[in-house]
């Protein structure tokens, strides 16, 4: 479904991503694992559109996406929820919900994905009317994926859904992450909880300074000796 290959991008003089190769089939949860400055979230703005790339290409469904505008990415079906979430405090739940769906002509279909988005987070459903900014971290985290799903995307692009949660609330989003896929959502997930990223994902790839330093399955990767020093914790 994605592949982005020998892609650099840069900050300026600086290349934070220094010509990486990696491909998502459809269907699949792939994982970008790395330390802070890796270039994780670098990869997915450049994905989306909002970083243009010095040289290298990304394709979409056998379509390159490198210059085409980012508004136009959402609608070829690539969404993302970014780092931080990025809501709009001030307004509804359900105005932020109803922004991620700015592209679409079907209003039948956004009250039908409002609706699948209130069954899969109740709590944005039981509080629709409310400011975004009222709400928890996780409450907001759900509410950020939520906006995203309004696209309707073919490929959703999560970046450090967990950061600041509490573990109970990291398991729920982990959950939702899996029901999703089983909807048919093609996920690319940049993590730092590097033991529940690959614990989902198909396929994981570790990035180190912009490069992309080794690749398995989630599994093998779960239980490789570097992995296993540098990002779980183990001696």
């Amino acid at each position: 479904m994605l592949e982005v290959k020998d892609m650099v991008v840069a900050y300026g003089r600086v290349n934070a991503v220094k010509g990486i190769t990696f491909t998502v089939e459809k269907g699949q949860v792939v994982t970008l694992l790395g330390t802070n400055g890796a270039g994780k979230s670098t990869t997915l703005r450049a994905i989306s559109g909002l970083l243009k790339l010095v040289s290298g290409s990304i394709t979409f469904e056998g379509q390159r996406l490198d210059g085409v505008p980012a508004h136009k990415i959402v609608e070829r079906g690539i969404a993302q929820s970014p780092e931080g979430r990025r809501l709009f405090r001030r307004m509804s739940v359900e105005d932020n919900l109803k922004l991620g769906a700015y592209s679409r002509k079907d209003p039948a279909g956004v009250r039908s994905d409002l609706a699948r988005v209130y069954d899969l987070f109740p709590v944005l459903g039981e509080r629709r009317h409310e400011a975004a900014g009222l709400f928890s971290g996780g409450e907001q985290q759900m509410l950020a994926i939520g906006r995203a799903m309004m696209s309707q995307p073919k490929l959703l692009m999560l970046d450090e859904p967990s950061m600041g949660l509490s573990p109970i609330m990291t398991q729920t989003i982990m959950r939702t992450i899996r029901t999703l896929q089983s909807e048919g959502v093609t996920i690319l997930l940049v993590e730092q909880n590097a033991s529940a990223a690959l614990s989902l994902a198909d396929r994981g790839y570790v990035l180190e300074v912009g490069h992309i330093m080794f690749s398995d399955t989630g599994r093998a990767l779960l239980g490789d000796d570097r992995v296993k020093r540098a990002y779980l914790g183990a001696s």
